[in-house]
This record gives structure tokens, sequence and C-alpha cells, in this order.
């Protein structure tokens, strides 16, 4: 008697053999695709970033203006004008800081390694390696 019907279809040795280019270039394109996704999120990252780190020299060049004229205030008279300037740099100072931070924590988000990694291993794979 023959063995019972299980659903699925036994491929034989040869058009398994045959199958495996078609497999290694899937393979292939997925591994890419991957690879694509992971550069377009980190460019994302390091675009935000960028913006973020100008907007925090923005911050820093007000705070010097602001620094300015707390001298020249706190030279021309002595009247609490200057402290007031004083107070704003030292307000767009700790904006700046926070605004760096945060473009640090998205500079440093996301890393395409991990599909690297995934290809070197699958080529080695290939080659024998």
């Amino acid at each position: 008697m023959s063995e019972p019907y299980t659903g699925k279809e036994r491929k034989g040795l040869f058009r398994l053999i045959a199958e495996v280019p078609t497999l290694i270039v899937q393979l292939f394109r997925d591994e890419l695709e991957s690879f694509k996704q992971e550069i377009a999120k980190k460019v994302k990252g390091v675009a935000i970033g960028a913006g973020l780190f100008a907007v925090a020299a923005f911050f820093l060049v007000l705070m010097v203006v602001m620094l300015l004229i707390a001298a020249v205030s706190g030279l021309a008279t002595v009247v609490p004008t200057w402290a007031a300037a004083l107070i704003v740099a030292g307000g767009l100072l700790v904006l700046a800081v926070i605004v760096a931070l945060i473009a640090l924590a998205q500079f440093k988000k996301g890393d395409p390694g991990k599909t690297v990694e995934s290809v070197k291993k699958d080529v080695a794979t290939i080659t024998g390696n």
C-alpha cells in the first residue's frame, strides 16, 4: 500500500536542487530590500538630527546676541536690564543643550549593521567559508 496523503506535495531531489538558484536569488533580493529599508531609516534619522543641530546652533547664536546685549547694557548702566538679558541668554543656552541632546539621540538611532552582517553570513554560507 502507499502512504496516506498528508496534503503536502513531495518534491523530488532533482526538483529541489533545481530550485536552489531561485531561492538564492530570492534571498539576496530580500536581503537587499531589508538593507534599503534600514538605510532609509538611518538617513531619515540623520536628517532629523541635522535639522535639530541647526535649531541648536540658532539658539546658540541668539544666546551670543543676548550676551552681547547684556554686556553692553551692563557697561552702559547699572540698571538691572543686563540681569534680564543674562537670564534670557541662560534660558537659550538650556534650550540649545536640550535640542543638541535630542539631535545626538537621533544621530545614534538606527544601525544597518544587522543586514550587512546577515548578507556577509549568507555569502560565507554559499561560498563555504
